[in-house]
């Protein structure tokens, strides 16, 4: 190969990559789009001719690739989890108050964020490369959108040289947005070709992000503004301030209004300032990020099942409209509990044409005084979930007509009532049909037993005909049998009896996600298959011993007691074994159950010097140990570093082994 053409190849890449940057995030160019565009032509020229000279962060990857058949799907080193939210100053008081009962400190600052509305992703960097990109998807696994997001100029294919070291993996978190001049020009060239418009920024981001041709996605005008990192390895910093910072060094967008290091109620001020100048931002935002600012303090908070401890969204008052309650229907969920549901004359609500708006239960219909006819006033619970404000007493004209929650089921005519202490009320059939499909939806589904071809329709079928009254009817299906349902060709028949067979071989955590207990999503299946090696023994545990579970919460303790004391649940699942399924737990075979710390519930205080709390958490639990956060007369050892706190002194009174560094670490390669 000509050496000359090797150089002006490797030039122009560097010198691209460069004016890329400050288009994108610095907002200094220094050379017209037309220029940019012929050196980005040439660049193409050469690596066309000698595609041995194209690298994965060359500036040309930005042009697109071509079609995939489907995504790929990825999980996340470190998931991906929601956030909790706040609606008023107080909820934030109260969500600082818990950060310093928990970590008993006072003295704690936080860092601030506008919550932009946006798609979440994550970037995956190995020595510097981009190599992976991920929606957040369900925060356990995410779409893998690779060849669309090396399109979006504001993100670096390599990272900046001048930030030192250069981490070996660096997983990088941030939302994709279309500022809102660029959303408007896109909607302009659409109106002009004649195709639909978006209907707002953040639909129109989703939608390129998600395009199987990501030629399509480089016409998108895509950036990204970045928040936080998943794994990382090869650097450390010590606070979400410094954190941001090596970000931008490394060439990525960090947006400019967020405060670091700063106290609570600063935070609360800084929250009115942005609710302020939110209408002259280009971009669009829906609240305010607040989050513990040092990482230490993080790892000790914790996370929940879904949600982290150490950090909380302030949303801003949603957008109200003003339309008309046509009538009030009640649907019964899987779990049996009836919700009643208003059926709204069509009204855009922030960009969002809403219909149907949840009354939530009888309590809150009788407290607003809801009635069929009302003018009310809606919105979209932070910016998502229609809900009924208030109604508009005023513009009654008497023809408005009280709602009574049914006493029956609406779907099965059974009695229905109320758990104590709950207001939700329910069906308490167990053979309701609408509890029973929904289940049985929720049991197939991709994340449960995944029979694939066995859809709501068919689903629906089975129930309506009786040939399922059970999850255990499932395995009890044929091809006569599937054969009398509509629509049904010989080979899918076959298919689907295949499926059938195929999902009898599952992990633990899929079986108890399957299941549909309540408050028992996917991370909280996690949990309990880490901590339970075989389904009887999670069958055993009692309410106490469930709660204390690191990560695991008082209702969905509750409920899984509630769930494996029903005899009937037990004879379900007895009649589900017995036809061949087999439960494999992977995820308690990566622990060493001999251990001498297996079993045991350790608490983290202070500033350990040799070995960084996550890291001991995590290497803690890979040996079966529990470890929590709060000090009780269970706890069986307090490990404590530095500046321990009150929990030593609280950990002496109980009578708690205590441990130092040193003696942890040798309880740890013992």
């Amino acid at each position: 190969m000509d050496n000359p053409l090797k150089q002006e190849a490797e030039k122009l890449q560097t010198e691209l990559t460069e004016h890329s940057r400050r288009y994108h995030v610095l907002d200094d160019p220094v050379i017209a789009d037309h220029e940019y565009d012929r050196l980005l032509a040439r660049l193409l020229e050469i690596e066309q001719q000698f595609p041995e000279l194209s690298h994965p962060d060359s500036p040309t990857k930005r042009v697109g690739a071509p079609p995939l058949a489907s995504f790929e799907s990825a999980p996340h080193s470190i998931p991906m989890l929601s956030l909790d939210n706040a609606f008023g100053d107080d909820d934030v008081i109260n969500f600082h108050q818990r950060n310093v009962k928990n970590l008993d400190f006072d003295k704690i600052f936080y860092t601030a964020e506008p919550k932009l509305d946006g798609v979440a992703v994550e970037l995956t960097y190995e020595k510097g490369i981009l190599i992976r990109a991920t929606t957040r998807g369900d925060g356990i696994n995410g779409e893998v959108i690779t060849e669309n997001v090396r399109t979006i100029g504001s993100i670096p294919l390599r990272l900046n040289k001048t930030q030192d070291p250069m981490p070996s993996l660096l997983e990088v978190r941030g939302e994709v947005i279309i500022m809102q001049k660029d959303f408007e020009g896109l909607n302009k060239v659409r109106i002009g070709k004649g195709d639909p418009v978006f209907a707002n920024p953040r639909n129109a981001a989703a939608g390129s992000l998600r395009q199987l041709d990501s030629r399509v996605t480089a016409k998108r005008p895509l950036t990204i503004f970045v928040y936080g990192v998943g794994m990382v390895k090869g650097i450390s910093f010590e606070s979400q301030a410094q954190m941001l910072l090596m970000l931008k060094n490394f060439g990525f967008p960090v947006n400019e209004h967020i405060q670091t290091n700063i106290s609570i109620q600063n935070v609360l001020t800084f929250y009115k300032k942005l609710a302020q100048i939110r209408p002259t931002l280009d971009y669009e935002i829906d609240g305010m990020v607040i989050k513990v600012d040092r990482l230490d303090m993080q790892q000790a908070l914790g996370e929940k099942i879904k949600s982290p401890r150490w950090a909380i969204a302030y949303k801003f008052a949603a957008v109200q409209e003003t339309t008309t309650i046509l009538d009030i229907i009640v649907q019964v969920g899987r779990t049996g509990t009836l919700t009643p549901v208003a059926l709204l004359e069509p009204t855009n609500v922030g960009g969002v044409i809403v219909s149907r708006a949840t009354l939530h239960n009888a309590d809150e219909i009788k407290r607003k005084d809801i009635r069929i006819g009302d003018r009310a006033l809606i919105m979209r619970a932070g910016d998502v979930i229609p809900k009924v404000v208030k109604i508009i007493e005023s513009l009654r004209n008497g023809t408005e007509q009280v709602f009574e929650m049914p006493d029956r089921c609406p779907v099965c005519d059974s009695q229905v009532r109320r758990l104590e202490d709950e207001a939700a009320i329910k069906c308490i059939n167990v053979a309701c049909q609408a509890q029973l499909s929904e289940r049985i939806k929720h049991f197939v589904s991709k994340k449960g037993f995944d029979m694939d071809g066995l859809g709501k329709k068919i689903v629906d079928q089975l129930v309506n005909e009786g040939l399922i009254t059970s999850f255990a009817d499932l395995f009890t299906l044929d091809t006569d049998m599937l054969a009398k349902l509509d629509r049904q060709a010989e080979k899918s028949v076959s298919n689907l009896v295949l499926a059938i067979e195929n999902s009898k071989q599952i992990s633990f955590s899929r079986f108890i996600f399957a299941l549909g207990i309540d408050h028992t999503g996917e991370n909280a299946a996690r949990l309990l298959a880490r901590q339970f090696e075989r389904l009887e023994h999670l069958m055993a545990a009692d309410k106490t011993m469930l709660e204390n579970i690191h990560g695991m919460g008082e209702k969905t303790a509750a409920s899984l007691t509630r769930f494996f004391e029903n005899q009937e649940n037990k004879t379900i699942i007895r009649q589900i074994l017995e036809a061949g399924v087999q439960i494999k737990n992977e995820l308690f075979a990566l622990e060493t159950p001999d251990h001498p710390l297996s079993g045991k519930t350790l608490v983290l205080t202070g500033t350990l010097e040799t070995l960084k709390r996550s890291e001991a958490k995590k290497r803690l639990e890979a040996l079966g140990a529990k470890v929590t956060s709060s000090i009780s007369a269970k706890t069986d050892f307090l490990a404590a570093g530095r500046d321990a706190g009150s929990k030593l002194q609280k950990a002496l009174n109980l009578g708690v082994t205590v441990l130092d560094e040193t003696q942890l670490i040798q309880m740890i390669q013992d």
